[in-house]
């Protein structure tokens, strides 16, 4: 990762988090939270989930994936993690859960939650994991490497409980991702060490409910199940913060 990029992590980083509310602190265990988004999005869409938790008195800071490579990424949440001040829940959506898996081996990491999230074992490839249940999603190749979601498909297949134009506007800003992200193996897996939470979205069209069980199951992660799209933490942004809030009680 680049001199420029770390920067800029770092100041996106600062900007996010800061002090928590002043309507005191949570009663959880873990006093940060560090929220990952998934491929082609940014992180404006934790902006509900993200207000609810500063409400219940946690830190929370939003890491912006650069998607150059799946090592950029994951070095973007360590860095986000490195300045965490205490016990911390780390949080992945989609593509987010498999960089939370690997970045999640930090000591200062207590818990996991995948959100609708991919959970790789080390050793796997998001290809090979995937290969099993295939995703349902439709990809426009901007060039030989990389690709974003299609434009045609994005609300049927990615968020059809949020309104259209929201939609609309993040199949306009898809930030393009590499196709050899998907080949690259995995070196650690962080849910063999630490409690780990998830999401079934019974709606998704992109990890199908199946598929997230199935890894959810394999990784003794606690489950919850929301009826919604892939996108829940944008539709359902409670379920999403209480289950985050779960975790963060449950660190001891």
């Amino acid at each position: 990762m680049t001199m420029m990029r770390l920067l800029a992590s770092a100041l996106f980083v600062l900007s996010v988090s800061g002090p928590a509310s002043a309507d005191g602190p949570a009663s959880a265990g873990a006093s940060n939270v560090v929220l990952v988004h998934g491929g082609s999005t940014d992180g404006s869409g934790w902006k509900d989930v993200f207000h609810i938790l500063r409400a219940k008195g946690l830190a929370v800071t939003v890491v912006a994936l650069p998607h150059t490579s799946l090592e950029d990424d994951i070095a973007a949440t360590r860095l986000a993690i490195d300045v965490q001040s205490g016990p911390t829940v780390l949080v992945g959506h989609s593509y987010g859960g498999a960089v939370i898996t690997e970045a999640g081996v930090a000591p200062n990491v207590k818990a996991l939650v995948y959100v609708a999230a991919l959970q790789p074992d080390k050793g796997e490839s998001l290809a090979e994991i995937s290969s099993r249940f295939p995703m349902g999603i439709d990809s426009k190749m901007l060039d030989d490497e990389r690709f974003v979601p299609s434009p045609a498909s994005y609300h049927e297949m990615i968020g059809a409980d949020l309104p259209r134009d929201i939609t609309d506007f993040m199949a306009a800003s898809a930030k393009p991702m590499r196709v050899d992200t998907f080949q690259m193996r995995f070196q650690n897996a962080a849910w063999h060490d630490k409690p780990s939470f998830g999401i079934v979205t019974t709606e998704d069209k992109v990890l199908s409910p199946d598929f997230l069980r199935w890894m959810y199951q394999r990784t003794d992660t606690k489950v919850t199940e929301v009826k919604s799209s892939h996108m829940v933490y944008m539709s359902h942004p409670q379920e999403t913060a209480d289950v985050i809030l779960e975790a963060a009680n449950s660190v001891k």
